[in-house]
């Protein structure tokens, strides 16, 4: 997934319907063409992530003024600059009218304080952010920008960073658009996806959900995404420095956890602005790609079980709850899911004495019923030794397999994934 662009509305494309584009400034080049060019020649689905829709309120400030100081009741750049201004500066012929989308809930006068500024700022966020329409030439424009970049990239997901989708009736009207689109490139089967934010119930069938750097506490029955970030959102020297990144462990801790209850984990590497990633990332990366490459088969195209797991480590408070979490899995922390007719079960942490007790598949469990015939490694026919009794399943894991994230477990039985 790349940005098509951010909140700071410029393009980070060839956009025919808007000047201020990466390939008229800054580094003058397609950026998501590049992206897109690179992704379908390794077989890799591609994506474009739109935060444009939040432009037009997130630059309202630049329409305001000091209210208080030297310079107090003199407007910013947005409300005095034109195209001429430009004559001899870097960004001559652009229209800044058109970067700061004519924001059309610009402080008023009258405001004499900065208390009072910060007074109408609190008053007037939250129908920013809730859909009172902006310029209708800014949707307008919105319009023609998102149409492009979707015939001209013929993404697989259009990922909508918004609470339900932006701009009203444009965005559902982009969603329709897209979907009719995808299925046109594809013989008529849909295969895109189009997300959004705290999703309301109407649209669940239509979109999927997003919670951002957080969790859910059960098994929706829609599909739904998480997504975080191995530092920020955005390259930081100060991570690599002070070696904040999130862990192997977490991050394959956090896939678990998320696939156990019908999601999907959305991965940020941030990248420096040359496009490379630092040789921690890279390690990271390397020893996330180690683990899925033998346990993988226990992820991809697997469903939820009947409960998602077992174990006292809780992860699921919504968005933007990922740093409150403070237990640590262990191995007693387990998600299972399931894939052509057996369990998967995915240990969170390396099991003492090689031991893995699984309590749900107890024999005594309702949760767990069902017959158990077999338990493998995923990709080995090799059988694992097990007992089961009323209380748990116990499986011998082979030490060569030890490592510090984990392992999981296909188990085969008859009505086990019933």
């Amino acid at each position: 997934m790349a940005i098509a662009n951010h909140h700071d509305n410029l393009d980070c494309f060839a956009s025919s319907h808007h000047e201020w584009n990466s390939v008229r400034i800054g580094p003058r080049k397609d950026v998501i063409g590049t992206w897109e060019k690179l992704a379908r020649e390794r077989g890799l689905r591609f994506a474009v992530s739109n935060h444009s829709g939040h432009a037009w309120h997130w630059n309202q400030a630049a329409y305001g003024y000091d209210a208080e100081g030297s310079r107090q009741g003199q407007r910013y750049d947005a409300a005095r600059l034109t195209k001429a201004s430009g004559r001899g500066t870097w960004w001559e012929g652009l229209d800044p009218q058109q970067l700061y989308t004519r924001a059309s809930m610009a402080m008023p006068d009258g405001i004499t304080s900065i208390a009072e500024a910060d007074a109408w700022h609190a008053a007037t966020d939250g129908l920013w952010n809730e859909g009172v329409p902006p310029d209708p030439e800014f949707v307008r424009r919105w319009v023609l920008r998102c149409q492009e970049l979707i015939d001209k990239y013929r993404p697989d997901m259009l990922y909508f960073d918004n609470h339900d989708l932006p701009l009203q009736q444009a965005g559902l009207d982009m969603a329709a658009y897209f979907y009719n689109r995808n299925m046109e490139w594809n013989g008529g089967h849909l295969e895109g996806v189009v997300t959004a934010k705290e999703t309301p119930p109407q649209r669940r069938m239509g979109l999927v959900d997003v919670v951002e750097r957080g969790q859910k506490s059960y098994i929706d029955q829609f599909p739904w995404q998480t997504e975080t970030c191995l530092g920020n959102w955005f390259y930081g020297e100060e991570y690599y420095r002070k070696n904040l990144y999130k862990t192997p462990a977490k991050v394959i801790h956090t896939l678990c956890d998320v696939v156990s209850k019908n999601g999907n984990l959305m991965l940020s590497v941030p990248i420096r602005g040359d496009g490379t990633i630092d040789e921690k990332e890279r390690q990271i990366v390397e020893e996330i790609a180690t683990w899925m490459g033998r346990y993988g088969e226990a992820i991809y195209g697997t469903r939820p079980w009947r409960l998602h797991g077992e174990g006292s480590a809780v992860n699921g408070g919504g968005a933007f709850s990922e740093g409150g979490q403070t237990s640590i899995y262990t191995a007693k922390d387990v998600r299972y899911v399931t894939r052509n007719g057996a369990v998967h079960a995915l240990i969170l942490g390396w099991p003492e004495e090689g031991r893995v007790r699984l309590t749900l598949l107890g024999g005594s469990n309702p949760v767990g019923r069902g017959e158990v015939s077999r338990v493998t490694l995923p990709g080995s026919e090799l059988p694992l030794p097990f007992t089961r009794s009323a209380d748990a399943l116990e499986v011998r894991v082979p030490d060569t397999c030890r490592n510090s994230i984990g392992l999981a477990l296909v188990i085969n039985g008859t009505g086990l994934a019933t």
